[in-house]
């Protein structure tokens, strides 16, 4: 049996052998609201989880329904990096002077079209990832939940989402944000820059990176360095889509 929190819409799986016969409530481990198990709900009927479809849907759960779009505050105090954080600047150092070479690009991105970036973690890493990407002069969103970040998808054309495995796991946030982004025609996925922050991957691993159908993985230990990160991974990206945006007319990621 499955019922749906009629406050949040979370699907709650109820054993069927050992629920009584008759009418019950339980709380829901989400929102702590009473969920009964009598007669379906209008929000059953139209939660997405319960027919298989996306979140964003004409019915929100939620009063925003994109994600917010990020506003830094005072500048960050200088903290403590990583226990790694010599060979992870050392790694970017190497890279940085491997891909430097050569004459500069007439599609690179002009300086005062910001890019625009999606954050999709969870709570404990929203802020310092909005921080860093902020600090390279992105324009950063960061979704709560899978509606806002299915909505902002489809309303804002991304250059760069970054995802957390643990994004709403309640509503099982990766893997629709995942699918939104398989879906995308080739040239929309090519002009769509996708990084996986995990904390069992090692940085810029590139095999890795391939297995996850991503274009870069960053380690959630090397935070910290992800203005550095990302500048490797998309000069890198672009260099590789070099010839495809001369021939389009397509300025650089």
């Amino acid at each position: 049996m499955i019922i749906v929190c009629p406050k949040c819409a979370t699907r709650l799986q109820i054993d069927d052998e050992k629920s009584p016969n008759r009418p019950f409530n339980v709380r829901c481990p989400k929102c702590s609201a009473t969920v009964s198990s009598g007669p379906a709900s209008p929000a059953t009927e139209q939660s997405a989880l319960a027919v298989g479809g996306s979140p964003a849907t004409d019915h929100p759960r939620f009063e925003q329904s994109t994600a917010r779009t990020y506003e830094p505050s005072t500048p960050a105090a200088p903290g403590a990096t990583p226990a790694n954080d010599d060979a992870v600047r050392m790694l970017f150092d190497l890279l940085s002077k491997g891909s430097s070479q050569g004459p500069e690009d007439p599609k690179a991105r002009p300086s005062w079209d910001k890019r625009k970036a999606l954050v999709w973690t969870s709570e404990p890493y929203r802020d310092v990832v909005a921080r860093k990407l902020s600090e390279v002069g992105c324009q950063v969103f960061v979704a709560e939940d899978t509606r806002q970040a299915v909505e902002t998808m489809r309303a804002n054309k991304m250059d760069v989402v970054l995802l957390e495995p643990q994004f709403d796991p309640a509503e099982q946030g990766s893997a629709f944000v995942v699918r939104e982004i398989n879906i995308l025609r080739p040239p929309q996925r090519r002009r769509l820059f996708f990084v996986l922050l995990t904390p069992s991957l090692r940085t810029m691993d590139a095999h890795a990176a391939f297995l996850h159908n991503v274009n870069a993985i960053v380690n959630l230990a090397d935070i910290e360095e992800l203005p550095r990160i990302m500048e490797v991974a998309l000069r890198e990206y672009n260099e590789l889509y070099r010839e495809i945006y001369s021939a389009f007319g397509l300025t650089a990621l």
